[in-house]
């Protein structure tokens, strides 16, 4: 469990916080203002960039934990500068990595029970990783890459796979 989840989030995290800096620099080499890119949603109801990267680090952080056997700890979403996006990556990183292996022994039989949408739903911890987990993770990560590709920002797929 432990290498499906730590070093594969720890990667991504990584490749989205190299992803940050090329659309800092965009939005510095197009002299626009960070806020454009920052609250940019590609459709009316959905969630803006910044939003999109706090939840992609938000499942990495949580599932990680859980797994780990662990109450996860919270991150506060107050972050609207590049910068700040930067610290919580790396925050997240470094909290995903402190566990250590042995954190994820019978992980994959562990219950793991959520609130979803008002109701408790229990799973074990290989269904909660596979089902679960690793969709939202790269939902929110793909999410904000794509709006990056929307709004100019050169940046391709050797990007988002880290290479």
């Amino acid at each position: 469990m432990y290498s499906s989840i730590v070093p594969p989030f720890d990667h991504s995290l990584g490749a989205l916080s190299n992803i940050l800096s090329k659309a800092e620099a965009h939005v510095s080499d197009k002299s626009l203002k960070a806020p454009v890119l920052l609250t940019f949603r590609l459709f009316p109801d959905m969630l803006d960039f910044t939003k999109q990267v706090q939840l992609a680090c938000d499942f990495a952080a949580r599932p990680t934990a859980r797994l780990a056997g662990e109450e996860p700890r919270s991150f506060e979403d107050n972050e609207t500068t590049f910068a700040e996006l930067q610290s919580r990556i790396s925050a997240v990183r470094a909290y995903i990595t402190h566990f250590s292996m042995d954190r994820f022994t019978g992980a994959a039989e562990r219950d793991i029970t959520l609130k979803m949408r008002g109701e408790d739903r229990t799973m074990s911890g290989q269904a909660f990783l596979t089902t679960y987990a690793i969709p939202q993770f790269y939902f929110h990560l793909t999410t904000a890459y794509n709006i990056l590709r929307h709004n100019g920002v050169e940046i391709g797929k050797r990007d988002f796979m880290g290479g």
